[in-house]
């Protein structure tokens, strides 16, 4: 029986697609985001080693139609959530 390989998470990784820091491979895959203990699913991008998440905040909008987001630091845990 052959296993699947799982790629390791990458230190950055954002959802937006104009960000040099996005990958739509793993993406797909269901990527979570634990920070400082607690699931997060308005996570617009993240940085493991510098220890930072970016939150959308509600549903509003730049000026360029992109989320306004807050950035908060503390530990950060990417993972491939199941199913």
């Amino acid at each position: 029986m052959s296993e699947e390989t799982i790629p390791a998470l990458p230190d950055r990784l954002s959802v937006n697609p104009d960000s040099p820091f996005y990958d739509e491979a793993i993406l797909q895959r269901n990527v979570g985001v634990r920070f400082k203990g607690q699931d997060k699913t308005n996570v617009e991008e993240y940085c493991v080693s510098e220890g930072w998440v970016r939150l959308s905040v509600g549903a509003s909008k730049d000026r360029h139609g992109n989320p306004l987001t807050m950035k908060l630091q503390g530990p950060v845990e990417p993972y491939f959530r199941e199913g």
